[in-house]
């Protein structure tokens, strides 16, 4: 009945994903975090829809999370993120023999093939046992096989409140077999806030992992800008050098351009997704209320020890990038004005050579009309020495020689006044323009 927007299903949804099932002491919890290409989310698809015999799958209406179980005290969730999935199996009862593998159990080795068949890179993997506190971790420490100098223990409790907080001991280093291990303490946790605690926990190094993904990029993205930025220098000292022709200067920045643009749409999308996900994992420190325990490096100093530096590398790759690209618009614009101040000089010599020709037209227009004049003033001096010749004889006593001196200077007046009027008339249109 409701009109009801058409992504409001998933905007809600949103709110839900991620959830757990509620965990108890003792557990074993087994994670994959695996990044997806495009073309394998069908396959990833179909796969969740191929569920081993026997395990059962709950209604939902989220096609981003799904969960269930394979047999009893066996349950599975699944979850779709931006470029990477998770899935999870949650064991009751759960002993150190989970964290080496299943040794008799036929339903945890069906759910491990199938969790391990499917499509996508794991990026992490992760066997957690949870015991009841710290005396039972305790002795289970010297099986777990962890590196004493590199231990880190803490506690942690998502809640922030009460004295009641989980122990977590870890190595974070990868076993034969590709698996990190965890070993947690309840300590009397609830198992609403244990559950929330394990799943901060367990995200805090999945967008860890995947925020590193961008440490190799930024690697090899800085050899390029090393390049790039030796060119720039280079670039910089040629364009103030004439023998150094435009032509090659342009080659070479639009060279050096493709290359920043090439290593932008390698590296922009994992440098921002680095971002965002080493955001996701100071929030999720925060949320743990870490507390040092005495003689063991913390989860807190463990993380800012190797993870911040790595962030940072990718920080400042992705802001030298940008700084290179404003140099190389510098460039662009340096080279620009000196192509502008080329052509101003080119346009400056030719209205110069033009100036040139057109007084050079206008002394030899000068000239000609001269000479015209001169011309036109001597026929039309011989034509009146004609015409008075014979008028001689009918007016006896007239001097043809001397009429014909004193008229000279009336015809040059005559005849340069008459050039000038017709040379006004044909030119002034010319002057004006077109109507």
């Amino acid at each position: 009945m409701l009109n009801e927007h058409e992504q409001r299903r998933t905007v809600v949804g949103e709110m839900h994903l991620r959830r757990w099932p509620l965990v108890h002491a003792p557990a074993a919890i087994i994670q994959f975090v695996r990044v997806l290409a495009p073309g394998e989310r069908e396959a990833e698809r179909a796969a969740m829809a191929a569920l081993p015999q026997g395990a059962q799958l709950e209604s939902g209406d989220n096609p981003r999370h799904l969960e269930g179980c394979f047999a009893p005290g066996l349950a599975f969730t699944w979850e779709r993120h931006s470029e990477a999935s998770t899935t999870s199996l949650f064991m009751d009862n759960g002993d150190v023999s989970v964290l080496f593998g299943p040794r008799g159990d036929a339903g945890l080795q069906t759910a491990l093939e199938w969790a391990c068949a499917l499509p996508g890179k794991v990026i992490r993997a992760t066997r957690l046992l949870l015991v009841a506190d710290e005396t039972e971790a305790a002795g289970l420490l010297p099986d777990m096989g962890f590196a004493e100098e590199e231990l880190v223990s803490c506690y942690i409790n998502s809640g922030g409140q009460g004295d009641a907080a989980a122990r977590i001991w870890s190595d974070f280093r990868l076993r034969a077999d590709g698996f990190g291990v965890m070993l947690v303490a309840a300590n009397g946790m609830s198992s609403g806030d244990l559950t929330r605690t394990l799943q901060r926990l367990q995200e805090l190094g999945n967008y860890r992992n995947l925020a590193l993904l961008g440490l190799p990029v930024a690697r090899d993205g800085w050899k390029v800008l090393d390049h790039v930025e030796a060119a720039l220098g280079a670039m910089n000292q040629a364009v103030v050098r004439p023998e150094v022709t435009d032509d090659e200067l342009l080659e070479e920045v639009s060279r050096l351009s493709m290359e920043l643009v090439s290593q932008a749409t390698a590296s922009d999308y994992r440098m921002s997704a680095t971002e965002a996900y080493a955001t996701i994992v100071e929030e999720r420190l925060a949320d743990l209320h870490i507390r040092p325990c005495p003689g063991f490096l913390s989860l807190a100093d463990f993380t800012q020890r190797r993870f911040l530096p790595a962030i940072r590398t990718c920080a400042a790759h992705r802001r030298r990038a940008d700084q290179l690209a404003q140099r190389t618009a510098q460039f662009v614009s340096l080279f620009r004005t000196r192509i502008e101040t080329r052509i101003e000089n080119q346009n400056g010599r030719l209205l110069a050579s033009m100036e040139r020709s057109a007084s050079r037209q206008l002394r030899l227009q000068q000239l000609v009309e001269g000479l015209s004049v001169v011309a036109v003033s001597y026929y039309a001096l011989g034509l009146l020495a004609k015409v008075l010749e014979g008028i001689e004889s009918l007016v006896p006593g007239m001097d043809v020689h001397a009429v014909t001196a004193l008229m000279v200077p009336v015809v040059v007046v005559t005849v340069w006044f008459g050039l000038h009027h017709m040379k006004g008339r044909i030119l002034g249109p010319m002057r004006d323009g077109p109507s």
